[in-house]
């Protein structure tokens, strides 16, 4: 036991507009056997087998003497196991985990490099919002033990996170968890990298050894339990240090895939205030996308906070489209077509796009060296963001799988110039 005074513990939510969730509150006694009692609307038809799961994980754990009192909104099982292993956790010392099955949909992994346009934030513990947010295909899903989690909420949030990653299907998009600040959130990495989580985002990240504290953890995780494949990193800059430390951040692993800023907490540590114009943060943004840049990696915008003027983020992803940024946060689902559209290629961009992959695979196909187009020489850089946006364009559909042989029937040969090597 932890504290042989205090033998009651609480964990969950419970309230008029709670869904999809569940209160338990937990006594640990010495005789009597097992009192569960189950308030819920649904106790008619899944009150006994919400019975057996709780006999089962109190059984799991040992525990033969208690009075549990579950309240129900209509929480699925893995919601349910998390928050009664939570009251078990905070009365019992105890190393033992009752984990859900990983389900077959979330055993993918992701690429490095992989488009990361959208990344939607969901409170870590509020598990009503994640079960379907894959449905609104983002192309990243962000659990969040940090900010989005009260302090006294913390310990518990983690085994609803834990759970989520073993069986919501997220219905491909990129499984990642934000966790709390290092050193803390080197504990929430104890939870979730057994869970097969794809990235995970270092909070108000400002030199490189937190991430170099982030990856010693993960890699001892791994080891212990015998876990292949890749975990990415996303530090996160939300501090004037951050900023001047950006390039040293971005370069501090393999495994980072992007650095992203985060505009709150950074015009805070200015003390000025966020504007829509930018101009405060002009300053930074532009570090971290020419950090990112530097290091071969991919700079991500913070989020855009006002969910009902979606104008003006159309207008705010054009503009971080136009500064280099690959992609930002989201707080809202209906975000998610905006920013995606925007931050597509438009027409021109294809276009130039594959003039120049066009012309590269010609040279290549003669054995030439340098490539041209009209009057101006096209290097190694230019082509491989050429081939990105023609990539990107056929994943999106705005581009034919078969665009180089009709764009052949359609552009003269002669006005391809390509120039062989001196």
């Amino acid at each position: 036991m932890k504290d042989s005074k205090n033998q009651t513990a609480v964990a969950g939510n419970k309230g008029d507009r709670v869904r999809s969730d569940c209160h338990a509150e937990l006594e640990i006694t010495g005789s009597s056997g097992l009192q569960i009692s189950i308030d819920s609307k649904v106790k008619v038809m899944y009150g006994n087998a919400i019975h057996k799961q709780i006999v089962e994980i109190l059984d799991f754990f040992g525990i033969s003497h208690a009075v549990l009192h579950l309240t129900d909104s209509g929480a699925l099982p893995f919601v349910i196991a998390a928050r009664v292993e939570a009251v078990i956790k905070k009365l019992v010392e105890t190393e033992k985990e009752f984990l859900p099955e990983l389900i077959p949909e979330n055993k993918y992994q992701t690429n490095k490099d992989r488009f990361r346009f959208s990344r939607l934030y969901l409170p870590g513990n509020t598990p009503n919002l994640m079960i379907n947010a894959g449905i609104h295909k983002p192309d990243g899903i962000i659990l969040d033990l940090e900010d989005a989690v009260a302090p006294d909420k913390k310990f518990e949030a983690g085994f609803v996170v834990r759970n989520a990653l073993r069986q919501i299907d997220f219905y491909g998009a990129e499984r990642m968890v934000r966790i709390n600040q290092v050193p803390r959130g080197l504990y929430d990495l104890d939870i979730i990298v057994p869970s097969n989580v794809n990235l995970i985002l270092i909070p108000k990240c400002e030199g490189k050894d937190h991430v170099i504290k982030v990856n010693e953890r993960i890699e001892k995780i791994k080891k212990e339990k015998g876990i292949n494949g890749d975990i990415w990193l996303m530090p996160i800059i939300e501090s004037a240090l951050g900023v001047m430390r950006a390039f040293e951040i971005a370069t501090a692993a393999d495994n980072i895939t992007s650095i992203a800023i985060g505009l709150e907490d950074y015009t805070a540590d200015l003390g000025t205030r966020r504007t829509q114009e930018g101009t405060e943060s002009f300053f930074a943004r532009s570090m971290v996308v020419n950090a990112a840049r530097a290091a071969g990696i991919q700079p991500i915008d913070s989020v855009f906070s006002d969910i009902s003027d979606m104008e003006a983020l159309k207008q705010n992803v054009l503009a971080s489209k136009a500064l280099g940024f690959d992609g930002m946060g989201c707080i809202h689902p209906r975000q998610i077509r905006v920013i995606h559209e925007n931050f597509a290629p438009d027409d021109a961009e294809i276009e130039k796009a594959k003039k120049i992959v066009s012309a590269f695979i010609e040279a290549t196909e003669k054995g030439l060296g340098v490539v041209s187009l009209g009057s101006k020489m096209i290097d190694a850089p230019v082509v491989k963001r050429a081939e990105k946006t023609v990539n990107l364009a056929i994943s999106l559909g705005k581009l034919s799988k078969e665009w180089r042989t009709e764009m052949m029937k359609e552009v003269p040969r002669e006005k391809i110039k390509v120039k062989s090597k001196k």
